[in-house]
């Protein structure tokens, strides 16, 4: 369908979503393995962070994050749903590459699924959204805040935010490689920045 290499990334990404337990999470491995191929994958440049990202992903024994290495240059760095809704602090830490939805490149008009980059020692403030969210770390670690939880986090871990659930990422020295889904209202609109006492110069 794809590449072979691309081919191999998003088997292993629908593989995360086999225990997971939630009709979301099935149909999208299902559209992962099964949409036809947009000609909108293929080489691009190297976003800003490529080296910080290839470095991080280096670290992990993770299936997913290999085949994540091995396709980096065909990764859509950039194509973020809530670029407008970001602050320009939160812009400058982070890259944002969007691999399903309803803009594509693999369509889908009630899912997101897409990649987060956090550069290393950084720290994402507290934030909410209409959507349901579920996301699994592929390499790095971040003290993770999901509502009241608040705990480190590493690869291979899985975390849920319901709707409007707030949360924030402080990452780590290596920052963190993180894969995300968006199900239920996936309107990029309502993505919103909290009042935050966390929040310090980064």
């Amino acid at each position: 369908m794809y590449s072979p290499e691309f081919d191999a990334l998003l088997s292993a990404l629908a593989a995360l979503y086999r225990d997971e337990g939630r009709d979301e999470a099935a149909r999208t491995a299902q559209a992962l393995l099964t949409t036809p191929a947009p000609e909108a994958i293929g080489k691009r440049e190297a976003c800003a962070f490529d080296i910080l990202i290839r470095d991080v992903l280096s670290t992990s024994d993770m299936a997913a994050a290999r085949a994540l290495l091995a396709v980096q240059d065909m990764i859509p760095w950039g194509t973020n749903p809530v670029a407008g809704q970001m602050t320009d602090d939160a812009a400058a830490i982070c890259a944002v590459a969007e691999l399903m939805g309803p803009d594509g490149p693999i369509p889908a008009p009630d899912l997101r699924l897409g990649l987060l980059f956090q550069r290393p020692d950084s720290y994402y403030p507290l934030h909410n959204h209409d959507a349901d969210e579920t996301y699994v770390i592929l390499a790095g670690e971040a003290l993770w805040t999901a509502g009241e939880d608040v705990r480190l986090r590493g690869a291979g871990e899985m975390i849920h935010h319901p709707s409007l659930m707030p949360h924030a990422f402080r990452a780590g020295p290596k920052g963190f490689v993180a894969l995300y889904r968006w199900s239920g209202d996936i309107n990029a609109a309502s993505y919103a920045f909290l009042d935050d006492p966390a929040v310090f110069a980064v």
